[in-house]
């Protein structure tokens, strides 16, 4: 994975990462707030070894290695229940010198013969009583008892206490600035370990990424979810200068690209499943490209469920089927759309055997008649995985322009699409990325293909029909 990939999963999921460090700063206060405070007193001890009343340099230099090699024992003994049964009893404590030795820490530093005496407890006083009596309770039985030679009056070990400890001003924990970084890191580390979860669980496709992970065919276009899409469909001639209609502009101009020196100029519109706003797309690209003064002929391919008729305000009871079965020639169907070279063939009469129909040498030869007469076809199919429609018309045609909706249909459902037109050797002219969000990283930058407003605004067309602005997406 790219440190792009990982910044987008970051950015997409940014609002989980934020709560998640707000709840952590949260628990963090809470934590700060619900503790006990705890004081501590610490008590610093010199040891020394004395051979002799008059020692020389020798004697010096043994004792100090004799001391430096006990004071680790000695930093064990503190604790241990010969020392503290004795601080228990002198300040009258209601605790075992088990749970005293865990108010207790002892250390001392590398290469030296001094031990550092840490006690902890809520009360700063008690602490620092703790803390002095056990440093003379272990003093007093590292001499008397420990280290009294046999035989001899006095021990040659001397603890002697450099430092008694003082009540604390302040306590030592909890420390509210160190819990609330803890509380902000912890909740950052699992607000990122769940957006990249979200990330790697989420199965449909949200961006640019998500295709070309599934597919080597080429993006052509990227159309922004628009919320009022099905009362207004015909963006492109309705709304003009709007960013998405500027979208489908740059779909014109790519696919221009993706087909440049090719004689076939008929192209399937389809999808993966329903909704994923192919309809919408077709008439819209058909608009986009009759602007620039070409002939273009839409076809309502979809013969379960046509709906170009309806977004385009035209009658819709004779078409496609009727031109199929030869009940009706083609002149007497296909109806001007505007003011330009946009002619529209109806879906027609709802058919008991749309494949067939589509299949059928009767659809070649349309095509075929078609291509030879008009610049553009657009074909209108029915979505790729619940019917094979789309599919047959692909194979006689230029290629097929996919419709993806993002958050609507999922990796596999996508993959297996583009596998149902490779699989017959059907071309894949390019994917077409609808329903995106207009911010944010799986956004499409419309910016890269144009620019907003280009050109005037167009008048409506006198003999558009007059319903053409009703239909859903």
């Amino acid at each position: 994975m790219t440190l792009e990939a990982y910044i987008r999963i970051i950015r997409k999921g940014w609002i989980l990462v934020v709560v998640c460090a707000l709840i952590g700063i949260g628990a963090g206060a809470a934590a700060a707030i619900l503790t006990t405070p705890q004081y501590q007193a610490t008590t610093t001890m010199y040891v020394s070894v004395q051979t002799s009343d008059q020692p020389s340099v020798n004697d010096l230099s043994s004792g100090n290695s004799y001391a430096l090699a006990k004071v680790k024992s000695y930093v064990d003994i503190i604790t241990s229940a010969s020392v503290l049964d004795n601080v228990v009893s002198d300040l009258d404590l209601s605790i075992t010198s088990r749970q005293l030795a865990s108010k207790l820490s002892a250390s001392s530093p590398t290469g030296t013969v001094i031990i550092e005496l840490t006690a902890t407890d809520p009360n700063p006083q008690t602490a620092a009583n703790i803390a002095n009596a056990t440093a003379d309770s272990f003093s007093n039985s590292v001499i008397n008892q420990l280290e009294t030679p046999e035989g001899s009056t006095a021990s040659l070990v001397k603890v002697q206490v450099v430092d008694k400890a003082l009540p604390a001003a302040a306590p030592a924990s909890p420390s509210v600035p160190l819990d609330l970084l803890f509380g902000f890191i912890v909740g950052l580390v699992f607000g990122v370990a769940a957006a990249f979860l979200r990330s790697t669980l989420d199965t449909r496709v949200r961006g640019v990424h998500d295709v070309a992970a599934v597919s080597d065919a080429p993006l052509i276009g990227g159309i922004s979810f628009d919320p009022e899409s099905n009362t207004h469909p015909l963006l492109v001639h309705t709304d003009p200068r709007n960013p998405r209609a500027e979208a489908f502009r740059a779909l014109r101009t790519n696919l221009r690209f993706v087909n440049a020196g090719s004689d076939n100029r008929a192209f399937v519109v389809t999808s993966s499943i329903a909704g994923e706003g192919k309809s919408t797309t077709s008439a819209n690209l058909a608009l986009a490209l009759a602007e620039t003064g070409v002939r273009v002929v839409l076809i309502d391919g979809d013969l379960r469920k046509p709906r170009l008729a309806e977004y385009m305000g035209l009658e819709g009871a004779v078409g496609l089927t009727d031109v199929l079965v030869g009940s009706v020639p083609l002149a007497d169907v296909l109806q001007r759309w505007g003011n330009r070279e946009l002619y529209v063939l109806p879906a027609g009469r709802i058919p008991p055997n749309p494949s067939e129909l589509l299949g059928s040498d009767a659809m070649q030869n349309l095509l075929q008649a078609l291509n030879e007469q008009v610049d553009y076809v657009l074909i209108d199919a029915p979505p790729l995985l619940p019917v094979t429609d789309g599919a047959i018309i692909s194979s006689m045609t230029a290629g097929a322009i996919l419709v993806a909706g993002s958050g609507k249909v999922k990796k596999t459902e996508l993959a297996r699409a583009l596998n149902s037109l490779t699989s017959i050797n059907s071309k894949v002219v390019g994917v077409v990325l609808t329903m995106l969000p207009n911010k944010g990283p799986d956004s499409y930058n419309n910016e890269k293909y144009g620019y907003y407003g280009a050109g005037p605004v167009e008048e409506e067309p006198e003999n558009a029909p007059a319903r053409r602005r009703r239909g859903r997406k």
